[in-house]
């Protein structure tokens, strides 16, 4: 990033997604105002190496979702969510040793898709259609609020990785990647697949991803009756085209 009637996401983010970092569904109790992002000094991490041939990400033809889950003893009162981002952008680099690939991949917070009945259909009965829009509402909002994603000052959720393990001969690899939410750093440990043919990679994963990883507190209230579990699922589907490049 997820909720009772709220979620906490790539995050990650996404990524995944994060992204991608959760919202809830219930407003917030009334309390004392979230300290100000813009106190945390932002951390910037290294830039990844950009050795190979790049594959720019198709945002069109690529998916990251996020599972929320509801928790809290009045869970039955809320809603599991999908959020997911169709707008990823970014570069992988690709050498001759796949292995030793590279990417950076960048979330837009904003452009995040709460609840959507198709991806919600997918996910079987745990997640059915009828989400009540004032839930995605209320889910957006938390998601996109100064406590959570904090989406007025951080516009992305980024991805990069720094460096990849084959797990098993041929496509199966695991990467570790750095995912960067509201201006802080975290390294997760992500499984991919690579599939490379014809000009066009794609990099497929799932992974559990707790929100207290990314540095996220799980949404809670009504004392804690009402919760957002801190797992999340993170689910990838990332495509890329060999980029064009001028020769002279």
């Amino acid at each position: 990033m997820r909720f009772p009637t709220s979620f906490q996401l790539l995050g990650v983010s996404v990524a995944v997604i994060a992204l991608i970092s959760l919202g809830g569904c219930p407003a917030r109790p009334p309390g004392p105002e979230p300290a100000a992002a813009s106190k945390i000094a932002p951390v910037t991490p290294p830039p990844p190496r950009r050795e190979g041939r790049p594959f720019d990400v198709a945002s069109r033809e690529s998916l990251l979702t996020i599972l929320a889950f509801r928790g809290g003893t009045l869970a039955k009162v809320g809603h599991n969510h999908v959020i997911a981002s169709h707008d990823v952008s970014g570069t992988f680099y690709v050498p001759d040793d796949v292995a030793h690939s590279t990417f950076e991949l960048h979330i837009p917070v904003a452009q995040l898709a709460i609840d959507e009945p198709d991806l919600r259909a997918q996910e079987g009965p745990d997640f059915p259609k009828d989400v009540p829009d004032s839930a995605k509402e209320g889910t957006r909002r938390n998601m996109l609020s100064e406590a959570l994603l904090n989406g007025g000052q951080y516009s992305d959720i980024t991805l990069i990785s720094q460096h990849m393990d084959a797990v098993t001969p041929g496509s199966q690899f695991r990467a570790d990647v750095q995912i960067t939410v509201r201006g802080q750093t975290h390294t997760v440990s992500v499984p991919v697949t690579y599939s490379l043919a014809n000009g066009e990679l794609t990099a497929s994963g799932e992974l559990p991803l707790k929100q207290t990883d990314l540095g996220l507190t799980p949404f809670t209230a009504m004392l804690g009756a009402l919760a957002v579990q801190d797992e999340m699922r993170v689910k990838f589907r990332f495509v890329a085209h060999a980029a064009v490049t001028n020769q002279r």
